[in-house]
């Protein structure tokens, strides 16, 4: 069984801000270096093998702080970029709900690409860490696709927020991947 903790990077000052990030590179500020931390004194307790990262700063200075604590591997991924909100990047949530109610902001990348991205950067990560726990840290989007997809729909955007540094965990059993748990958050702090 190959096991995976799907971890949301650290908040950034566009997450404070509510401002879409997307594929804007944006750093964590002080309090995401913290949770990070954070973090990563909780994953100390626990084996792992490997961890993978999204490219983008605040995913992979995430990372590289948890790996601190863990002193593994980290391998950069592609797939697990955030998505690309086009022309609503940047944007606050009141300027997105005014200028794009309906949420469909020009240039952003479909959820169907979205989601066949992420699946396929899972396989990849099943093909080269066979029944090895795993560390994905990535975003919150593409954590929900990921959960949205492996549940049928059950886990989505509309009815579950993922904090910032929060941990869910999949598992592939069987030929599928199942969700064990998400949006777990006791370890941080500002989440208690």
């Amino acid at each position: 069984m190959t096991a995976v903790c799907l971890v949301r990077h650290g908040e950034t000052d566009w997450n404070a801000q509510k401002k879409l990030q997307g594929s804007t590179d944006i750093p964590l500020n002080a309090a995401g270096e913290r949770q990070a931390k954070e973090t990563g004194e909780y994953l100390k307790d626990f084996n792992w093998d490997i961890i993978v990262t999204s490219p983008m700063k605040r995913a992979k200075k995430t990372a590289e702080i948890i790996n601190e604590y863990l002193h593994l591997p980290i391998a950069v991924m592609e797939d697990f970029k955030e998505r690309d909100y086009g022309d609503a990047e940047g944007m606050s949530l009141e300027e997105r709900r005014k200028r794009y109610p309906d949420k469909n902001y020009p240039n952003m990348e479909t959820l169907k690409d979205l989601t066949a991205r992420l699946m396929e950067g899972l396989v990849k990560v099943n093909h080269a860490y066979p029944n090895q726990k795993v560390l994905i840290v990535a975003h919150g989007v593409a954590i929900h696709a990921l959960l949205s997809e492996i549940s049928a729909g059950e886990i989505n955007l509309e009815n579950t927020r993922l904090v910032n540094a929060c941990l869910s965990n999949i598992q592939y059993i069987e030929d599928k991947w199942h969700v064990k748990d998400y949006n777990l958050s006791s370890h941080l702090s500002s989440y208690i």
